[in-house]
């Protein structure tokens, strides 16, 4: 029986000794965080373990700069508390942040919330990034600058690389002041009900700060000064008729959507959660596809989509993991690159990893050979693209 070995480093220069070492054993090693993502994609082999969870200190925050420093793996509810006491935020809010993800884990997954439709992904909260690659180099790109246009674009190039590029070790984030007043709109509808009263909202000049159709209901949620935001709410609930609720950020009612919407995401054991992208005008084609496959199939299926910024989480509950496979075999025919996220029992033995490769397939594989060329990172994560 083999053993696992575990780097467990606190600072960047321990980070660098680890790879350093795991360089010279020639270990395959997996690059762990708080373990929210870890059944994303495929499978890794590995001998060795990098857990960055010691990484988790506060570099340096100025909050006139509006920019922090953190290591990589701080947890992100715990950097959001820091903020708080300055009035600050970083605008992202992913499901998993309530689980201890890590600001690594979050950039390593392209991860993000229903605030995306507003503020984009991580990628668009990080400016500045320090990574250790698989021969213990160090290399930085960006800084605590908002614009910075000099030298290669490391965070975007690890956004979603799952850990099979290199190891962060510290992220510069850009933050926004906290809102002085919030709420939200509720209204009961079908995808297509909510796509075109969710465009309403948007080119009305309502600016809802984030957009989000979940297992049939569209929220809008509002933030800004009170004045701002009362006055949105008027507007927006005249706008959406009769069967509208309009939330204020005290209301439970509001929380308890917005909950609803994170615990889909993150669905619970036996479920299959899987993400997708599509064009926004695609939302109520995805709904009806889903819908029918899980009909098809006797699964259970939920879904929530910010549609606007074309980003879909789909949850399967019930049935055999063969009626699971199924339904996201269907899912993968009109869009290749859905991830599954949660497998439920027996589901990897019925269906790949991954769909179709994408076009660019060649581009990301010299991409890894250019930065681990010994495919010792995240080895199979990715498997069968590369």
């Amino acid at each position: 029986m083999s053993t696992v070995t575990t780097y467990r480093p606190a600072s960047l220069a321990e980070l660098r000794d680890a790879l350093a070492d795991s360089a010279r054993a020639g270990e395959p090693l997996a690059v762990a965080g708080a373990g929210t993502a870890a059944d994303w994609g495929g499978e890794p082999t590995y001998d060795a373990v990098l857990d960055t969870t010691a990484m988790s200190g506060l570099i340096s925050y100025n909050p006139t700069d509006m920019t922090v420093a953190v290591q990589a793996g701080m947890p992100f509810a715990a950097l959001q508390e820091t903020l708080a006491a300055h009035a600050q935020w970083v605008a992202l809010d992913p499901a998993r942040a309530s689980d201890g993800a890590t600001v690594g884990g979050l950039v390593a997954t392209a991860d993000a919330g229903p605030v995306r439709h507003t503020f984009g992904t991580s990628r668009d909260c990080v400016i500045g990034v320090t990574v250790v690659l698989a021969d213990a180099t160090v290399a930085r790109s960006g800084g605590h600058v908002i614009k910075n246009v000099a030298g290669y674009d490391l965070a975007k190039l690890f956004h979603g690389s799952l850990g099979t590029l290199g190891v962060l070790a510290e992220v510069v984030l850009r933050v926004h002041p906290r809102a002085a007043a919030t709420a939200t709109l509720a209204v009961p509808c079908d995808a297509a009900a909510a796509f075109e009263l969710g465009g309403r909202l948007i080119h009305g000049s309502l600016e809802p700060v984030a957009v989000e159709w979940c297992d049939g209901t569209l929220l809008a949620r509002f933030d800004g000064t009170a004045g701002g935001v009362d006055d949105r709410g008027r507007r927006a609930t005249a706008l959406a008729g009769a069967d509208a609720q309009w939330l204020p950020g005290d209301d439970e009612r509001a929380a308890t959507h917005w909950q609803g919407v994170a615990g889909l995401v993150r669905g619970i054991d036996g479920d299959t959660v899987v993400r997708l992208g599509t064009a926004p005008d695609r939302t109520p084609a995805l709904a009806g596809l889903v819908t029918r496959e899980a009909a098809a199939h006797a699964v259970d299926a939920a879904m929530t989509s910010s549609p606007f910024a074309g980003a879909h989480t789909v949850r399967l509950r019930g049935g055999t993991a063969a009626a699971h496979a199924a339904v996201v075999t269907a899912l993968r025919a009109d869009y290749p690159a859905t991830t599954v996220c949660r497998w439920a029992a027996g589901l990897r033995v019925e269906l790949p990893a991954w769909g179709a490769p994408p076009p660019a397939v060649a581009v990301l594989r010299a991409v890894k050979r250019a930065f681990d060329p010994d495919d010792r990172l995240g080895n199979g994560r990715f498997a069968p693209w590369f």
